[in-house]
């Protein structure tokens, strides 16, 4: 399955992207007509015919806009033209298709907007690397407090196209109009509730030109994993698919048997909760196909190791912040096995984040929210920047949680999740998703396919619950989700 339909392009990629075609044939004219035009035909069939003013900026995202005014007013639209700078200072093929619009060019002004019940945002795309300023700037401003209706060309003026942070000021539009590939912006927030509805249009650049590009991006999806989807044998056993054992915490018990359940739910042959003594009887008369082991202390956990077909472990939801967690995350870790650490097992490190990633040997995966993320990791940049950095520090897959989850992976591949409703934003939500990655895990998904699969499980089944949704829910609308999933058409 080609997972290039997925790939995330950053706008260096993308100006890549657009090279490569141009070497392969494909004239830029053509290009920036196909994009002019593809814009002009997004507008008329969302909107019907209404005034409409175009603001063009001084490079290539100017260019489409000009191709699209000239299309919508063929087409009967009463469009009126505003350009930053002046069309004498326009070059290449934005000059050329600047010279086939036989309106009127106003410059750029506030003024514009006057009338308008419709904007096409051709100011400025995917590439912009720094705050608007000046005449730009104010228009984007009176814009963005206006009530039209914007349709923006590849991203809204004054957002980065790499991280989906707003450079200054943007317009909120209703519909965005990308080329070839969707850019990390469009999913990344605060970019992704800024683009609206996102088109991304054809035009003209042949897929084979992404074999030098190089994306290491994409959006989670059913297709990057389930190819590999650990789905049950019909000569399969419980034994061969996997064994968790989940560590569970004296206190908070719920965040522990939400892992669990999780856990099992998804597949995994066996579960096992490990519970502190004072504790056991909560566990053990609360989970029925789930095994409870008594833990004594710290020191008991490598008792329970001993078996080595408890292939993945889970520590952290429930555990408490302590020196005992601490020993029980470096005990897994020296297992060598699969390892899924979440909440308190990330804290407990806070002090020492570096004696974490110097047990890190094996498959392990962190999923940190961003307090977490913050307790051990000191990174700035963009949250995918930020999630890569981790991943290559640490040597763990990092899962950083949120509305736009990013998962990254050592090697530096990363995806954003996208299909997470503000309905997860509830407490134990971050167990059941420890638990998920962790039942996948103990099934053979990788850790990098496990994170990334367990994330978007998670994602479709609060979409499936919708309002009302409590962590405990999730399980049990998980097989529902399942049988969905096989039902997902493979291309």
């Amino acid at each position: 399955m080609a997972i290039d339909e997925y790939a995330l392009l950053t706008p260096a990629e993308m100006a890549q992207a657009d090279s490569a075609a141009v070497a392969h044939g494909v004239e830029g004219l053509a290009l920036m007509e196909a994009a002019g035009l593809a814009v002009a035909r997004a507008v008329q069939e969302r909107w019907s015919p209404r005034p409409l003013t175009v603001l063009c900026g001084p490079g290539n995202n100017g260019g489409d806009g000009f191709v699209a005014a000239r299309h919508l007013a063929s087409w009967g639209w009463p469009v009126t033209l505003g350009l930053l700078g002046t069309k004498e200072s326009l070059s290449g093929d934005a000059a050329h298709h600047a010279s086939l619009w036989t309106g009127a060019i106003h410059p750029m002004s506030t003024g514009l907007l006057d009338g308008a019940q419709l904007v096409v945002d051709a100011l400025f795309g995917a590439g912009l690397s720094r705050a608007l300023r000046g005449a730009a700037r104010d228009v984007v401003q009176a814009l963005s407090r206006a009530q039209i209706p914007v349709c923006a060309v590849d991203v809204p003026s004054g957002m980065d196209g790499a991280t989906g942070q707003v450079l200054g000021v943007a317009a909120q539009a209703a519909l965005t109009v990308t080329f070839f590939r969707r850019k990390p912006g469009h999913v990344l927030l605060p970019g992704r509730c800024l683009c609206g509805d996102v088109v991304v249009a054809d035009i003209g650049i042949p897929d084979t030109v992404l074999t030098q590009v190089a994306s290491t991006t994409y959006a989670n999806s059913p297709g990057l994993w389930l190819a590999d989807y650990p789905w049950p044998r019909q000569d399969g056993h419980k034994y061969n698919r996997g064994h968790v054992l989940v560590v569970g915490g004296e206190i908070l018990t719920g965040a522990a048997r939400l892992s669990a359940l999780s856990a099992a739910r998804v597949g995994a042959g066996l579960v096992t909760v490990a519970a502190p003594e004072p504790a056991w009887a909560v566990y053990a008369s609360a989970l029925t196909s789930v095994m409870v082991q008594p833990l004594d202390d710290a020191g008991g956990l490598p008792y329970l190791l001993a078996d080595e077909r408890r292939n993945v472990i889970v520590v952290g939801p429930g555990a408490g912040v302590s020196e005992a967690t601490r020993q029980h995350v470096l005990a897994g870790l020296k297992t060598g096995r699969g390892v899924v650490l979440d909440a308190d097992a990330i804290t407990s490190f806070h002090s020492a984040p570096q004696q974490l990633f110097n047990a890190i040997a094996g498959p392990c995966v962190l999923t940190p929210h961003e307090g977490e993320f913050t307790r051990i990791f000191d990174f700035s940049g963009s949250k995918l920047e930020r999630a890569r950095a981790a991943a290559a520090q640490s040597g763990a897959v990092v899962v950083l949680k949120g509305a736009d989850t990013v998962v990254a992976s050592p090697d530096g591949c990363a995806v954003v999740n996208e299909n997470a409703p503000p309905d997860l934003a509830t407490g134990g939500t971050g167990d059941v998703l420890t638990g998920l990655i962790a039942g996948l895990m103990a099934q053979g998904l990788d850790p990098f396919q496990a994170a990334a699969a367990g994330v978007w499980l998670q994602g479709q089944a609060a979409q499936c619950f919708g309002p009302g949704l409590i962590a405990e829910d999730l399980p049990n609308i998980l097989p529902e989700v399942l049988r969905q999933l096989k039902q997902w058409p493979m291309r």
